[in-house]
């Protein structure tokens, strides 16, 4: 078993760099658990990637879920994730159903049916971000932590998106709420084509606005998250440089943070929670 959470260890490293750094800001012995819990995130998120198509993309992700249910686990045992999932879970007594909730809204990622509105958008960031950001304060400090986590989920969710939206687009993946496209007139024929235009640079910075929003009120709730729980959150850390830079940057070349300087936020925040939301 200790060589599955090594495996989930450099899975998360690789390609959640950023959850990586904030996991070595926990308690030894909870470490592990979390990166098995940020490895199934990778898993599950990478899944349109791997699969290329939907009917794969499908199969995949069933599988998780069946994973979770424990129908599986003669092939859950021989998968490294799977199996430091199933042992983090039953430990901790995570919530399946929330994690189950997780696998069945990235299923929207398989296909380019666009994103109908921004309450849909908004549920789409507390069915994952807020979801993933629950179940490791769930880990760390024995309490889901809700309140926090739902709008600092969705706040960095969106921040997510904005950064994905040329890859996206270039797949004719849609996000960005259709409601809000046409509210402010941007053609889908423009967009799919990289042409940007006032109307879309209006809709995106709606989007940010909304996160930012979100952020605040996750900053206001901050005092009712357990101090034990704060490595968790740290990722949050780098949602409002990010959006600052997305407000300066063209919709189709986003600029980002450097790597030195989210680890920078992430070790700043991890000393001082304040700066998780400021």
């Amino acid at each position: 078993m200790q060589d599955a959470f090594a495996y989930c260890a450099e899975l998360v490293r690789r390609a959640d760099r950023d959850r990586f750094i904030s996991s070595l800001f926990a308690p030894a012995q909870h470490r592990g658990a979390l990166q098995a819990l940020y490895a199934f995130n990778a898993e599950v998120t990478r899944v349109r990637d791997v699969a290329h198509a939907a009917l794969p993309g499908e199969i995949r992700l069933q599988w998780w879920s069946e994973v979770i249910a424990g129908e599986r686990r003669d092939e859950a045992s021989a998968n490294p994730v799977a199996a430091a999932l199933l042992s983090t879970i039953e430990r901790y007594r995570l919530s399946s159903g929330r994690l189950t909730d997780l696998i069945e809204a990235h299923r929207f990622d398989l296909y380019e049916d666009p994103m109908a509105s921004v309450a849909d958008l908004e549920n789409y960031g507390r069915r994952t971000s807020s979801a993933l950001f629950s179940s490791a304060t769930q880990i760390l400090a024995g309490t889901d932590a809700e309140a926090v986590c739902l709008p600092a989920g969705i706040a960095y969710g969106l921040t997510v998106i904005l950064y994905a939206f040329p890859q996206n687009v270039g797949r004719r993946q849609l996000y960005v709420p259709v409601d809000l496209l046409e509210r402010h007139h941007v053609g889908l024929h423009d967009l799919f084509a990289g042409r940007s235009s006032a109307g879309l640079k209006t809709a995106l910075a709606a989007l940010r606005e909304l996160a930012r929003s979100q952020l605040r009120a996750a900053g206001s709730l901050m005092v009712t998250l357990p101090r034990q729980a704060l490595p968790a959150l740290l990722p949050l850390a780098l949602v409002r440089r990010s959006l600052a830079l997305l407000e300066r940057s063209e919709p189709f070349a986003p600029t980002e943070i450097p790597p030195w300087r989210r680890q920078w936020l992430i070790w700043r925040a991890a000393r001082n929670p304040a700066r998780l939301t400021n």
